[in-house]
């Protein structure tokens, strides 16, 4: 499987996410803790925005995350308030950049870790139930792509939650039809660059793990003397596969079939549901 983060605060450079942490998104995709496998080396892919155009900027690469020079030297220099950061195992498509996550479709930025099981059955399917205008931006192989665009066309860009409920529900019922047991099995996460969604969902029930941070505020409270929380501002939220440290009390687990909706620092859990969409 693979592991993610989504980060929305005041802007900071990626290296403060991707390596600076004890247990960053770089040291999980040698060592992940939680994962399936301890391994995340089949690339990785960084989506942010800036002030420069409401269309996030991506770099993605086949390279794994811990050996990229060239992500570790953009990472110092690049600065955003909204970030997605993906690093990749691969679930049996090819290792090629247009697999790697996040997905990018105009200001919005997609990101996936888990599995839709059975997809090579399920997949013609999936693809056809994609809008006829957006079928042709589809560039790679993978599942999580799909699901994507299964969102897209279900109204992602108007109601985040509505739409993917809809796309879940569709696959779940697509893969009834085909004889697949559990097929849906992931955590989500899509933004627009103001707002964050982030999901967690699984067809039996069991999904990969999800975290996010405790108010930044009552954490420097309760460790005044650590100097990386007065470095962050009040607002900040970071939502993650695993943490990215051992903070007594810093994460939270996000809990199974949820909806995180993160604006402007505030959040929202509310449940999320897979929705069989009428015609």
């Amino acid at each position: 499987m693979c592991r993610w983060l989504a980060y929305t605060g005041s802007p900071v450079t990626l290296d403060e996410l991707l390596y600076k942490p004890e247990n960053s998104l770089v040291m999980q995709s040698r060592h992940s803790r939680l994962g399936v496998e301890p391994m995340n080396g089949d690339g990785f892919g960084v989506g942010w925005y800036d002030d420069h155009s409401p269309i996030p900027g991506l770099f993605r690469s086949i390279e794994p995350a811990w050996s990229d020079r060239n992500l570790r030297e953009l990472s110092q220099h690049i600065r955003s308030g909204m970030v997605i950061a993906h690093i990749r195992a691969t679930t049996g498509t090819a290792v090629q950049q247009t697999n790697c996550h996040p997905f990018r479709h105009g200001q919005w930025l997609f990101a996936h870790n888990g599995v839709i099981n059975g997809f090579s059955t399920l997949k013609r399917d999936l693809r056809m139930a994609v809008d006829p205008t957006l079928y042709p931006l589809i560039e790679g192989s993978t599942d999580s792509e799909t699901l994507f665009y299964l969102a897209l066309t279900f109204g992602l860009t108007d109601d985040p939650p509505s739409a993917v409920a809809q796309a879940v529900g569709l696959i779940e019922d697509v893969a009834l039809r085909h004889g697949v047991a559990f097929p849906v099995q992931g955590t989500f996460a899509t933004t627009d660059g103001q707002r964050l969604w982030t999901f967690r969902y699984s067809s039996e029930g069991r999904s990969r793990s999800l975290f996010r941070n405790r108010d930044v505020a009552v954490l420097r409270a309760q460790y005044p003397d650590n100097p990386v929380l007065h470095g962050l501002s009040d607002d900040t939220r970071i939502v993650v596969s695993e943490p990215l440290g051992d903070l007594k009390g810093a994460w939270l687990e996000v809990p199974e079939s949820t909806c995180l909706i993160v604006e402007d620092g505030r959040e929202e859990l509310v449940p999320f549901a897979p929705v069989l969409a009428t015609a």
